[in-house]
């Protein structure tokens, strides 16, 4: 990487403007504290978050920004007060890097709520006034209690820091590993192969809902979907009513939600994980059956789940 901008013993990718254009960059990790781990970084998979930021779409992206929040590597250094990780260890490093440590959301390991707001893993200023830096880069320094143990291998755990725990925390929490229960995925993009893997781990009944044709033989064949539909085909939507105990929503396009809704049995739960432009929907399509829809979002998903 000859000719990197900047100095500094880390190596990484960095987006000087909202172009979005990745160049090499150097800099200088804080220093390891007695609660920090050091770790360096094999693999870091690519979300939308990274485009999303490196474009300051979002609008307070802070140059030069170096993204990557799904961070898997190998344990190079431990503070002194570290008891758990030790040199050598696989661990992966997800959305968030630090928090207060203090409040009654970090107390009960729900640092992502941090009263004093959670330091994300690139873009937010971290507790020495420094702004964070992602997994795009050679090593990286984070707060123990962000480091979570990986025991499959390097390659294949970096998207579980992001994707893999956005639909992993919201089937847990609603209970969707009910084997014989029925499952809807609406979207076959990254999440929602991870949502039919997870459901036909959990032994449900999975039905793939997609607007293209195209995605059919990826779903049954290939992840083993029990069924595929077209959402856009009424006739097939209407006669699958009131048949699913749950959909997880993974469409980030706009769609609508109630055809979905209507798919639910009584105290079925519609969780989005998707981000659509707008949700509308009509009062009646949650007041029969006592049905629910609720939004997990991605980034603030609970760390304990994914150990």
């Amino acid at each position: 990487m000859a000719g990197e901008a900047g100095t500094g013993d880390c190596l990484a990718w960095a987006a000087r403007d909202a172009s979005g254009t990745l160049l090499p960059y150097r800099f200088t990790r804080r220093a390891l504290r007695g609660d920090d781990v050091s770790l360096r970084i094999t693999h870091c998979g690519v979300c939308y978050a990274d485009v999303l930021w490196t474009r300051n779409k979002i609008g307070d992206s802070k140059y030069p920004l170096v993204p990557g929040h799904e961070i898997v590597g190998v344990v190079t250094a431990t503070g002194s007060g570290v008891k758990d990780l030790r040199a050598g260890d696989h661990v992966g490093v997800g959305t968030y890097v630090n928090s207060c440590r203090e409040c009654v959301y970090c107390n009960e390991f729900s640092e992502v709520f941090c009263s004093k707001g959670a330091i994300r893993t690139f873009n937010s200023v971290d507790s020495d006034g420094t702004i964070t830096k992602g997994g795009y880069s050679s090593y990286i320094v984070v707060h123990e209690r962000q480091v979570m143990f990986r025991e499959l291998g390097l390659q294949v755990c970096g998207f579980s820091m992001n994707s893999g725990i956005t639909v992993y925390s919201p089937m847990m929490r609603h209970k969707m590993n009910q084997p014989g229960k029925s499952l809807g995925v609406v979207g076959l993009g990254g999440l929602g192969h991870l949502a039919v893997k997870f459901g036909k781990a959990f032994g449900l009944q999975v039905t793939v809902f997609s607007t293209s044709e195209s995605k059919k033989g990826e779903a049954l064949d290939l992840l083993g979907a029990d069924k595929f539909v077209i959402s856009s085909n009424k006739q097939e939507m209407e006669s699958l009513a009131n048949s699913l105990d749950f959909i997880v929503d993974t469409a980030s396009g706009h769609h609508p939600f109630d055809p979905y809704m209507s798919l639910l049995k009584a105290h079925g739960v519609l969780v989005l994980v998707g981000f659509p432009g707008e949700v509308r929907l009509s009062p009646l399509s949650l007041l029969y059956g006592r049905r629910l829809l609720l939004h997990h979002c991605r980034l603030y998903i609970d760390r304990v789940l994914a150990c």
